[in-house]
């Protein structure tokens, strides 16, 4: 059985009436009902519970979090992004969902700002598939069409993925690395664009598809052992020179 927690702020769904008529319960809610399944457990939690919802107890007993994220990343300490980092780098599987790629876990297992280029358009969006091979993959067609979203442009300030799955094109003209894989210390990591909270793309059956593949890919086939080191002093954002886009 695969732990998964869903990890969502759950801000705008409930300051605005046009995200809560589309996830009234939450992004979390619809992700979790949706990946539940005979090997697939699943636990939410948010942004306003003790600790994030990430305690130390929660965490260790997560096989892959996904995490949704857009205005409150700077709500996030950094005690809990670290405690993120750290079960990621000790085997934890990580899914960071479209504007998670501001989040600070994120970005402390990059090691870049990853920044990129972004409208709000509501153009649509074709996702090619471009490594049929990959786990991720699995059961899908060449493309996928999204029939509004967000727009995302490169550049995107990450390291070179380990793998790219996808690559996005928009009628707006724009392309983009809709969905990277990199691998850090025993943890997986999967970056997967698509996913406006104005638009209802997780209701698609292929982008489901893709995110439960992902958990599959990303679940740790091997007992988590801790790599945490206490004498190591990691900067804050701003010595880093880290800029909100």
């Amino acid at each position: 059985m695969i732990k998964v927690t869903v990890w969502n702020e759950f801000i705008h769904e409930t300051k605005s009436e046009k995200v809560k008529a589309i996830y009234p319960n939450g992004i979390h809610k619809l992700i979790a009902d949706f990946l539940a399944c005979d090997d697939i457990s699943v636990r939410t939690a948010t942004l306003n519970m003790p600790e994030c919802g990430l305690t130390k107890e929660v965490l260790d007993d997560t096989d892959v979090l996904i995490w949704w994220a857009h205005v409150a990343h700077d709500k996030v300490p950094d005690e809990i992004a670290f405690r993120v980092r750290d079960a990621v780098n000790s085997g934890m599987g990580i899914i960071f969902l479209h504007s998670a790629h501001l989040s600070k876990p994120f970005r402390y297992l990059l090691g870049t700002a990853c920044n990129l280029c972004w409208r709000e358009s509501g153009d649509s969006e074709r996702l090619w598939v471009i490594e049929p091979g990959h786990p991720i993959a699995q059961g899908l067609d060449r493309f996928i069409e999204i029939p509004a979203d967000e727009t995302y442009g490169e550049p995107f300030g990450i390291p070179n993925p380990d793998k790219t799955v996808f690559i996005g094109t928009y009628s707006g003209g724009e392309v983009f690395r809709s969905g990277v894989c990199f691998e850090r210390l025993n943890g997986k990591i999967f970056y997967f664009q698509p996913g406006h909270e104005t638009f209802p793309i997780y209701y698609q059956a292929e982008i489901q598809k893709v995110i439960k593949n992902a958990v599959r890919w990303a679940a740790p086939n091997a007992p988590r052992r801790s790599l945490s080191c206490p004498n190591v002093r990691f900067p804050s954002d701003k010595e880093k020179g880290y800029v909100k886009q």
